[in-house]
């Protein structure tokens, strides 16, 4: 396609596309001509002088002053490309145009951003040879002198758009991202800054399995990619973009899954797994640092970021439908987090809250609400959060919590003691459950399904038990037992060291003592408690 340079305007070209000679064209055509006189002084210095003659310090010294001219095209060169930009989307002509120069061979396969970039680069260049050179050039050398004079003029050039050229690879690293992404999101802009990317692993709500993913930190926003398997073009696809404004990092702690953090935005919440500690580690100071710097560079950084010590990050009521919940995972619970009835794959199948991310069972979930994070659209909702969301009043009174009708999480986060054990009652076979003695009710054992259980399996009023811990199975070495009367409890911890931890508490509850009271009989293994153990038969 040939361009009327004369005109700049082909027929039907609602606009003028001659705004960029001011700068750009301007500065590009005397870098030309300079950078093509410079090199036939040099080649003809090599073909006439070199062999009698041989110095190219008084060559580079005469030119130098002309790379003044490149600080002024780096001054301009962020509104060149911001005009290249702006024109490329509204003027189809232009675009047009450009990406028919760019097929041509000479242009090497590269964009005209690309092209634009390489007079930044040009002074480092210069600079970088000429002090190889000089180490290389002998101290008594003719051409000493002028070749350090014309260093110290190159490297003056240089020092003036130092900052310019910073911003300049960083914007070469944007294109090379913009490219990877199927050049479909528009993030080629001299105000982003790419701050970190690499692989990660997402662990799925439902399955709980960890699916490949991978993750570009800019100064604004987080890019949450699908890897994309081709041989050609683009290598990922954008799934979320995660504002950084508002958004929370957390450290999460996964027994199957370790290495695992959670990134909360208003968009979504997702829980990714690191390839190691010192990779969750990076990641985590690298979103914290980069939230920081976002807040106080828009000062509209209020009250400190709190780091939440509940590592599932639960969503307030005033933030319902309007930031995406973290989904609890529905391994983590047996029942409905909202009726307490147990899930089955029949009659009470597991779904997901949009606004709380609780896992409830179809009956609490038959409601729907407009989500403020998902533009508006009808998501389903439990009945709490479409009371709060849409306003809607019952006029029922909430039932008072009966004892297993407390919510694991609630005894969990203040507690004396919690942790999986293996529990048996008489000859039942050993199952996994989760324990826990709250602060609260501290002669109390409370018995879960699993962590995020809203209502107790079972609970034990340890005193009066007799405590036994002599070693019964191979199996299960870190074994102990509780017994009163006819009620026989068996558990096993997974360590000895866990096991001791329990043991300490639980010889103080039996008497009716607790771990913050005061102890007139001092309540460990090696102590007194005879009346409180069972030997073997």
């Amino acid at each position: 396609m040939e361009v009327n340079l004369e005109n700049k305007q082909p027929s039907g070209h609602y606009e003028r596309t001659d705004l960029l000679l001011p700068t750009f064209n301007r500065m590009a055509i005397k870098r030309y001509f300079i950078a093509n006189y410079w090199k036939k002084q040099i080649e003809a210095h090599f073909q006439q002088r070199w062999e009698t003659t041989p110095r190219i310090g008084d060559i580079l010294q005469k030119l130098a002053p002309f790379l003044k001219m490149y600080g002024e095209y780096v001054k301009g060169f962020d509104n060149a490309m911001e005009l290249v930009k702006n024109m490329t989307e509204r003027i189809p002509q232009f675009k047009s145009i450009i990406e028919e120069i760019q097929k041509q061979k000479i242009c090497g396969s590269l964009t005209l951003q690309h092209h634009m970039l390489e007079p930044v680069q040009r002074i480092p260049r210069y600079e970088m040879l000429l002090k190889d050179y000089l180490r290389k050039l002998p101290p008594g050398s003719p051409d000493w002198n002028d070749a350090k004079k014309s260093l110290e003029i190159i490297s003056t050039a240089a020092s003036h758009s130092n900052s310019a050229i910073r911003k300049m690879e960083n914007l070469k690293k944007l294109l090379e991202i913009y490219e990877m992404l199927g050049e479909e999101e528009d993030i080629v802009n001299p105000s982003n800054e790419l701050i970190k990317e690499g692989q990660i692993l997402k662990l799925a709500a439902r399955n709980t399995s960890a699916q490949e993913r991978y993750l570009f930190l800019f100064n604004n926003m987080l890019l949450y990619c699908v890897p994309r398997f081709s041989l050609v073009g683009s290598k990922f696809t954008v799934r979320t973009r995660v504002g950084i404004d508002g958004m929370k990092i957390v450290e999460t702690h996964n027994e199957e899954y370790p290495h695992t953090f959670q990134v909360s935005g208003k968009e979504r919440t997702l829980e990714l797994q690191a390839s190691s500690e010192q990779d969750k580690e990076e990641w985590i100071k690298a979103l914290q640092e980069t939230i920081d710097a976002f807040h106080q560079r828009h000062e509209t950084f209020r009250n400190a970021i709190a780091k939440d010590n509940d590592i599932h990050s639960e969503v307030s009521t005033a933030e319902l439908g309007k930031r995406a919940p973290r989904w609890i995972r529905d391994n983590e619970v047996t029942m409905c987090m909202k009726c307490k009835e147990s899930f089955n794959a029949l009659t009470r199948r597991r779904h997901h809250c949009r606004a709380c991310g609780h896992v409830v069972c179809w009956k609490c979930s038959d409601y729907k609400a407009q989500l403020e994070y998902d533009g508006g659209k009808l998501s389903k909702v439990c009945k709490d959060c479409y009371q709060i969301i849409s306003g809607f009043t019952d006029s029922e009174e909430k039932k008072r919590k009966g004892i297993l009708e407390i919510e694991s999480a609630e005894v969990s986060g203040n507690s004396v003691v919690c942790s999986f054990l293996q529990y048996m009652e008489k000859s039942k076979p050993w199952q996994k459950a989760w324990c826990v003695i709250p602060k609260q009710d501290p002669l109390v054992l409370y018995m879960y399904g699993a962590p995020q259980d809203v209502r107790a399996q079972a609970t034990i009023p340890l005193l009066g038990y007799i405590v036994d811990d002599m070693l019964r199975s191979a199996d299960l070495p870190h074994s102990f037992k509780l017994t009163q009367s006819k009620s026989v409890h068996s558990f096993a911890a997974d360590s000895e060291e866990l096991k001791q931890k329990w043991l300490k508490i639980i010889l103080l509850a039996v008497t009716g003592e607790t771990p913050d009271g005061p102890s007139k009989h001092p309540a460990t293994l090696d102590d007194d408690p005879e009346p409180k153990r069972k030997s073997e038969c």
